[in-house]
């Protein structure tokens, strides 16, 4: 048998760490959450029905990401939701964190992700669920202008600074937990797997229909609290020094053998930093980014940001106040320019026509150069 052969023929079961989730299916749809067919007990592979469907093109031949977190549909109104699985023994205060920051409320400068709700699941006294809006990656669809990724700027060092006046070091915020709210800009919505958001729905293979942040703006959150600790005033009044946990990004020097207790909130901000110079400042083969060009106007601040001795970094509400100064010296001009790859290594006039067609009509409709999303 051929190699891919062997390979559609391994989506026509579950893998190991899929059948939690089809173990759990009813249970789950009786909580008032219904999985994808490919969970639901003696599931038959759509393309065994219909051959002349391909295997990975079909919805339910795509597995999780991450075994630990599923989507789902909310049956009260038919919405999509995220099922995360926590293990409350070795995260003991996600759950904790998360229903603080959701007990805030909703307000501009809170980017926690909210709790839509807990499930308990029988005879796994560890265990909970927690339920989720569901979210798209912070960078899907792609920035169309630079105004676009710097309100992303803004409010991630609103976001933090959020976190940080209540005592919350986040630990792990890094780019893989940095979500955003972007269902209202797919008018037709897209597929619900993680994996494949950029596909439409239904049968037929191919990118799903968006607008952009400009006309819809949109908001950013920080997601997975698995590792982040939450300190008392009077902890912060001292000085925090607590032992470190590697979370998914492992380069702040701080964290490489020298020290065995470290002030969580200046990594945070190395954190932070790390992600802006890596993914948008500049090209970063050792973690896959290819930068864009045009970003030198974060350079200084990301600098000072990811200094090697933490001590030296701003706090967040010094790069707070830097980053508003920097964001004032930008001109309209600079704000409703495209935003260019730095891997886009030659002149792509398709993007370029489609880019001053919107940049027209937004100049014409008034709308902002920085998408601010209503409060």
């Amino acid at each position: 048998m051929s190699d891919d052969v062997e390979g559609l023929s391994s989506f026509e079961k579950l893998f190991p760490k899929e059948e939690y989730w089809r173990n759990h299916y009813e249970w789950l749809k009786g909580c008032g959450y219904e999985l994808r067919p490919r969970f639901r007990p003696g599931w038959v592979p759509s393309w065994k029905l219909d051959p002349t469907k391909t295997a990975m093109l079909c919805p339910d031949a795509w597995s999780p990401f991450n075994p630990a977190i599923m989507d789902a549909r909310r049956l009260s109104d038919g919405s999509n939701v995220v099922l995360k699985k926590v293990d409350q023994f070795l995260h003991p205060f996600e759950l904790e964190i998360s229903e603080f920051f959701t007990g805030l409320g909703k307000s501009r400068e809170n980017h926690c992700i909210p709790l839509l709700g807990t499930l308990r699941p029988p005879n796994e006294a560890n265990l909970v669920i927690l339920v989720l809006p569901y979210l798209r990656a912070y960078n899907s669809p792609r920035f169309d202008t630079f105004g676009e990724a710097v309100e992303l700027f803004r409010q991630l060092f609103e976001g933090l600074q959020f976190m940080h006046r209540h005592n919350v070091a986040h630990r792990d915020n890094h780019s893989l937990n940095l979500l955003m709210d972007g269902v209202h800009l797919y008018p037709h919505g897209f597929q619900p797997d993680i994996l494949h958001q950029d596909l439409k729905l239904g049968d037929k293979y191919g990118s799903a229909s968006h607008t952009t942040r400009t006309w819809k703006p949109v908001k950013y959150y920080f997601a997975d609290f698995g590792i982040s600790r939450q300190y008392s005033a009077s902890q912060r009044e001292e000085g925090i020094l607590d032992t470190f946990i590697m979370g998914g990004d492992k380069s702040p020097p701080e964290h490489q053998g020298k020290y065995s207790k470290v002030d969580p909130f200046a990594t945070d901000i190395y954190f932070l930093g790390n992600f802006i110079k890596t993914s948008f400042v500049e090209r970063d083969e050792t973690v896959r980014t290819v930068g864009f060009r045009g970003f030198e106007f974060m350079t200084g601040l990301v600098a000072d940001m990811t200094q090697e001795d933490p001590a030296k970094r701003p706090n967040i509400d010094e790069a707070v106040a830097r980053f508003a100064e920097i964001q004032k010296s930008l001109s309209s001009w600079k704000l409703r320019s495209r935003v260019v790859s730095q891997k886009e290594g030659f002149f792509r006039l398709d993007r370029v026509i489609m880019h001053w067609s919107r940049r027209v009509r937004s100049f014409v409709f008034r709308r902002p150069a920085i998408p601010t999303p209503p409060e």
